[in-house]
């Protein structure tokens, strides 16, 4: 293993010395030895350095390192615990440094030493000899070595050498701009904090063929100056055209920079409230999500680029036609001449038509070859300027399914564009844009593979059904992805195996060859385009066609449509719930985040894709406030405001009760409910569970006394199921009267059975309470058993909880601990070998036995024979 390293309190000649020093040793690791100058620490948090590996300290394996590279520094002193390795007498050292000889030096195998301004120097002219290719970042940050130590070549120790390398490095594309910004202007933390983010979200778009960045970042707290911001990204990237959209607090701050006369920065900011000349514009904008404001910025940018791509440009001509009076036979004979799939149809000289080989080919195929070209040519067809840009060639084309398109100017025939002409553009963009710029897309493009996640996660099986499915996907020409809470869990490290296909294709036909390839159990649900399979150890999977959802009026149920994946997620509730991971052989593990939701799980927000989120889907109010207190997260701002709206415009209230208590029941279900219920009252939410809900101190006192309770019964009694939702039901109920308690079952829809256990349950719990209050101090243990046996458990435990009398709570835990070795031995079948005639007398005997044995502690059986046959004898029924 090999070590580059400098001196301790490194500066940027250590920095640029170490890098230059990677490029002659690639396989060596980058290690400073303890900490760095405040200039440079600052420079390692916001400069683009992340493309290069720095390995810490703690993670160096001393005992394997077998050549230690020491660059601008060869004193033992100043490299810290790193010395350690010079007394392992294999370990080689190079050394390369400008400083003077002193007492500490280390005696290096191959050593490189000049007078020279800095050290860098020494290595860029041996980068130089060897031919070893540099980036224009790379020759950047070493630049800034020179820079530094040099003084900006103003100090008397510059040399020759170090204007030569400076050369060189400005000959590679260094930039010097940026050094004297890097060495002069320092960042606040909070600004560090932007630039960093906007520098790991910036993606490339090729609108109308010109390349734009668009970045995006986020903060609850407002941070000034963020065109400052904006110019370091655009000056360390030499940008063109740069849009940054910040989201701060409760608006959306957008910046706009602009190098080329294609992208007018000032206009495309006007049409979205803001200003500013070309180059530099800026806007704000409230009640808008970050993410509807990046979808309206490339909307307006679609439309308002000068295009370097025109239809003109890629259109062909002369074009063939045939004319409208023309015969099926004449336009056929055309088309398999020129082998052409699609031509105009013109009526004195004005397109007004198309028609196609297929079509031609089916109506000669029924005897009409004599009909004229008008009678059976698409007349709803779409055309082009010559001066349209490429983005409406692609609306038309794309967006209307049309394959052929004329280009029409003052309604005579200019050319045509096929689907064919477009692809090939689409192809040259792509080359432009991912494969001539691939180092620029894979610093910007956010690319994570979660395979090694799920491997650590999942156990063999699922992870083995899951790549099964990806397989078949494959070999059906489907995309298969799991998606929502699973992937959620997931990255948050969170056990969940409520696993969620979506299918690009169709997810019917998927299910059904799952089930026949891997003999599992399957039930569709063809008008949703869902169905769910069953393992033979009873796993299940849900899977769906990707689909997007509609609705007709606020809080009605959605409508239904086959969609892409994209349009899929954007249908969630919220953008934590919006990833997706690819299964298809060449892409598992893949994490595909459209909504920017690993930022939100980063910064443990919650946020709704759009503004009218809660007015499509009103009970998306309960789970946002679920999903918040469950995983510790905050509700954002603007996602809070849409809530407090939803309440105040009502909207709650149109939701059918049967959904309403579905979103209780899962909150109720919750780890520690009551600080959900605390938080809907405190939001005025309660009033849509139910008018005579509340949620006082008391209540809540209760909820967290019903908690411990609850992980008391859990813990003693594993095998003991209770039915947490029944459990709490009883604790929302508490305050009702018997009418109220119908009336809330019926509000929420609860089915009958549910109703009928949940009145039941609060009569006997009321009546129970009652004669518990009145006399337990006096009643005999058997008394109070017989109380508690017609009590479900929950509502033993409910009582436990809501009671203050230490009594009742021993009298409550003794119920539960011992019920069953109060069990008796005796049976009828004792009574009638002692001659006892069967009737009422046996049962009045078992239950006097009953309460003897609670009350005098009967063990045995024998002790149970005696007292039988006391009992008998009071009775006269033996001797």
């Amino acid at each position: 293993m090999k070590v580059i390293t400098s001196h301790m309190n490194a500066d940027f000649d250590s920095l640029s010395s170490m890098l230059a020093a990677k490029k002659l040793y690639p396989d060596a690791t980058l290690v400073f030895p303890g900490s760095q100058e405040k200039t440079l620490r600052d420079f390692l948090i916001h400069s683009t350095l992340y493309l290069f590996d720095i390995e810490k300290m703690t993670k160096i394996d001393y005992n394997a390192v077998d050549t230690l590279i020491l660059v601008d520094t060869r004193q033992k002193t100043r490299i810290g615990d790193l010395a350690k390795i010079l007394g392992n007498g294999k370990v080689k050292v190079h050394i390369y440094d400008h400083h003077p000889a002193s007492e500490d030096d280390i005696k290096g195998d191959v050593e490189v030493i000049k007078t020279i301004g800095a050290t860098v120097s020494i290595l860029v002219p041996m980068i130089r000899e060897r031919n070893i290719p540099i980036t224009p970042e790379e020759a950047t940050i070493i630049m800034l070595g020179i820079y530094e130590e040099t003084g900006s070549f103003q100090f008397s120790s510059t040399t020759i050498a170090d204007f030569e390398a400076a050369s060189y490095l400005l000959s590679q594309g260094a930039n010097v701009n940026l050094v004297s910004d890097m060495l002069v202007r320092e960042l606040t933390p909070e600004q560090v904090f932007l630039l960093n983010d906007i520098i790991k979200n910036a993606v490339v778009y090729n609108i109308n063929g010109v390349d734009i960045v668009i970045t995006e970042a986020s903060t609850e707290e407002y941070v000034g100056d963020l065109a400052v911001i904006v110019h370091k990204l655009r000056d360390m990237e030499n940008m063109n055209a740069l849009f940054a959209i910040f989201r701060m607090e409760d608006r959306v701050h957008i910046i706009g920079r602009s190098r080329i006369p294609e992208v007018d920065s000032g206009y495309i900011m006007s049409l979205m409230g803001g200003g500013g000349h070309k180059v530099a514009a800026s806007t704000t904008v409230k009640d808008m999500t970050l993410i509807e404001a990046r979808d309206r910025l490339l909307e307006i940018l679609r439309y308002n680029v000068k295009p370097l791509w025109k239809a003109k440009d890629i259109m062909f001509f002369p074009v063939k036609s045939v004319d409208a009076d023309g015969s099926i036979h004449d336009a056929k004979s055309i088309l398999t001449k020129y082998n052409i799939n699609a031509m105009p149809v013109l009526s004195d000289g004005v397109v007004v038509g198309v028609i196609t080989r297929q079509v031609a080919e089916k109506a000669a195929f029924h005897k009409l070859e004599n009909v004229p070209v008008r009678e059976y040519m698409f007349t709803e067809f779409q055309s082009v300027l010559p001066d349209d840009s490429i983005e409406k060639v692609k609306e038309k084309i794309i967006g209307h399914s049309q394959r052929f398109l004329p280009v029409v100017e003052n309604n005579v025939l200019k050319g045509a564009i096929t689907r064919t002409d477009l692809l090939r553009i689409l192809e040259d963009e792509i080359a432009k844009t991912v494969l001539d710029k691939l180092e620029f897309h894979e610093k910007y493009v956010q690319r994570k593979n979660v395979r090694r996640i799920m491997e650590e996660r999942l156990d063999d099986e699922t992870l083995k059904k899951l790549q099964d499915m990806g397989n078949l996907a494959d070999e059906l020409g489907y995309h298969a992805y799991l998606v929502g809470g699973f992937v959620r869990d997931l990255l948050l490290r969170d056990e969940n195996y409520d696993i969620d296909i979506v299918i690009e294709g169709d997810g019917i036909i998927f299910a059904e060859e799952m089930s026949r390839r891997f003999h599992v159990k399957m039930r569709s649900h063809k008008e949703f385009a869902t169905a769910k399979i069953i393992y033979p150890d009873g796993f299940k999977i849900d899977i769906a066609s990707a689909r997007l959802e509609y609705y007709r009026a606020p809080a009605a149920l959605p409508v239904v449509e086959h969609s892409s994946l994209k349009l899929d997620l954007h249908r969630r509730d919220f953008t934590i719930n919006t990833l997706a991971i690819s299964l298809n052989e060449n892409t598992f593990g893949q994490l595909i985040d459209f909504f920017s939701a690993q930022r939100d799980i980063k910064e443990k927000t919650i946020r709704v894709l759009h503004s009218l989120s809660f007015v499509e889907d009103p009970t998306r109010v309960f789970r946002a406030i679920r999903f918040e207190l469950r995983f510790g997260f905050k509700i954002g701002k603007h996602t809070l405001d849409l809530i407090k709206n939803a309440v105040k415009l009502n909207f709650l209230a149109r939701i059918r009760g049967k959904r309403i208590w579905t979103e209780l029941a899962l909150i109720l279900q919750e780890e520690g409910p009551e600080k959900i219920l605390k938080r809907l009252d405190d939001l005025d939410l309660l009033k849509f569970i139910s008018p005579t809900l509340t949620f006082t101190r008391d209540k809540e006192k209760l909820f967290t006394q019903m908690h411990a309770v609850f992980k008391w019964h859990e813990f003693l009694y594993q095998g003991k199921a209770v039915d947490k939702l029944q459990y709490y039901i009883l604790a929302l109920i508490d305050h009702m009267k018997h009418e109220d308690v119908a009336e809330f079952c019926k509000q929420l829809e609860m089915s009958e059975k549910l109703k009928r256990k949940t009145i039941e349950n609060a009569e006997r719990l009321r009546e129970a309470m009652a004669n518990l209050a009145m006399g337990i101090t006096v009643m005999k243990k058997s008394e109070i058993f017989k109380i508690l046996e017609l009590l479900s458990r929950e509502a033993k435990l409910f009582i436990m909880a809501k009671t203050k009398s230490e009594e009742t709570k021993k009298a409550i835990s003794g119920y539960i601990t011992s019920r069953n070795s109060y069990k008796s031995f005796t049976t009828g079948e004792d009574l009638k070998k002692l001659g006892i005639q069967e009737g009422p007398i046996y049962k009045e005997v078992l239950d006097t036995l009953k309460d003897a044995k609670i009350d005098m502690n009967l063990k045995t059986k024998e002790d149970e024979a005696n007292f039988v046959d006391m009992l008998l004898m009071e009775k006269g029924l033996i001797k």
